[in-house]
């Protein structure tokens, strides 16, 4: 049995990779700061629930003791993620970003990755197949930058999750380790302006989820390949 946990499980992308990874014979692990929805949409799913809030040290050396305790871990999906808007809901472009703009965004999807997989690695080491899934962006792609999205916190952050990945996958070859970009999907992330259903976004982080030990590593992936740094 196939042990994964997805940080920000409640709703959205996390969600429906939980329900599709169910689906697919996986033990799940629903991650969600809220206690009370994160226990809620556990319910709804069929999955176990672990408090689990990615900007802090405890909460997540707290998760990956439960985890441990209930037999180990063999796949993380680092969902969780977050943009920063401006008082208006606007999105804050270079003439107006400042530092702590970028802290905030940095802790959730920058920090909260390097925090959750430093505490998840020894559980995943153990594993005869670990996997680890970073949900990032095509906004990530330094080949495609500029075009049309004049965010800069996000797109950077995601950048950063990236290189992560190709060093993480260098450090530890016998893991499979990639960046995943689910495409431009409705959710409270961009207030449901995305495109796709989570349904379709999902599909990219379920498949990588999913891969064997003979699986790529080290990669940036979209549904239909690799995508350009």
């Amino acid at each position: 049995m196939t042990t994964t946990l997805i940080t920000g499980a409640n709703k959205g992308l996390g969600h429906e990779s939980a329900r599709r990874l169910i689906a697919a014979g996986h033990t799940v692990y629903v991650g969600a700061r809220d206690i009370e929805r994160g226990r809620a949409a556990a319910a709804g799913l069929g999955a176990r629930f672990v408090q689990l809030d990615v900007t802090d040290d405890a909460s997540v050396a707290a998760a990956a003791a439960t985890i441990e305790a209930e037999g180990g871990l063999d796949v993380l999906v680092n969902n969780a993620g977050i943009e920063v808007l401006s008082p208006e809901g606007e999105i804050i472009g270079a003439a107006d970003l400042t530092a702590d703009v970028m802290r905030e965004v940095f802790e959730t999807n920058v920090f909260g990755v390097v925090r959750v997989t430093h505490a998840f690695l020894p559980l995943l080491e153990r594993s005869a197949a670990p996997v680890v899934v970073n949900v990032s962006s095509s906004l990530a792609s330094l080949a495609e930058a500029g075009k049309g999205y004049p965010g800069v916190a996000y797109p950077a952050s995601k950048t950063t999750v990236n290189m992560l990945t190709v060093q993480y996958a260098k450090a530890f070859p016998r893991l499979r380790i990639n960046s995943v970009e689910p495409g431009y999907t409705a959710t409270d992330l961009n207030r449901h302006a995305g495109m796709q259903t989570v349904e379709q976004g999902a599909e990219i982080i379920v498949r990588m989820a999913q891969l064997g030990p003979d699986g790529p590593t080290g990669g940036y992936f979209d549904a239909a390949g690799p995508l350009p740094w």
